[in-house]
């Protein structure tokens, strides 16, 4: 008895899990989406030459974002493969971590990439 409440115990955090990351990504939606507009109002300014790292920057937001909430799916994918591993499941979870992992991996390298342009690139001179 004490192991079914376990499983449905797991489940339901699992559930909660998949809740949160869906939280997560629809926070990053709304902020990608103000941030955007932020973006497309400031180029109508004829002084703002800095459009290019204001679309990276928001670019780049999201992508950490989507990164975080790809680590709480993960979770929420090993929660309820624990309860009842087959064969098919455990073989589902380890491609499913294997995408996750290559996409948070290189999701990684652009955020790195993108910091050492900000923190190498010369001063740029007022115009």
């Amino acid at each position: 008895m004490s192991s079914e409440i376990i499983k449905e115990l797991t489940l339901q955090v699992s559930t909660i899990t998949e809740g949160v990351a869906a939280l997560i990504i629809a926070i990053a939606v709304l902020e990608g989406v103000f941030r955007t507009l932020l973006v497309i109002l400031q180029s109508f300014s004829p002084s703002d030459a800095s459009s290019h790292e204001a679309k990276e920057d928001v670019r780049l937001r999201l992508g950490r974002w989507l990164a975080l909430a790809l680590e709480f799916l993960l979770a929420a994918d090993i929660l309820r493969t624990a309860v009842a591993p087959s064969w098919s499941e455990i073989g589902q979870l380890a491609a499913i971590a294997t995408i996750r992992t290559a996409l948070n991996f290189f999701l990684q390298m652009e955020i790195d990439r993108s910091e050492v342009r900000k923190t190498t690139a010369p001063d740029k001179p007022a115009g």
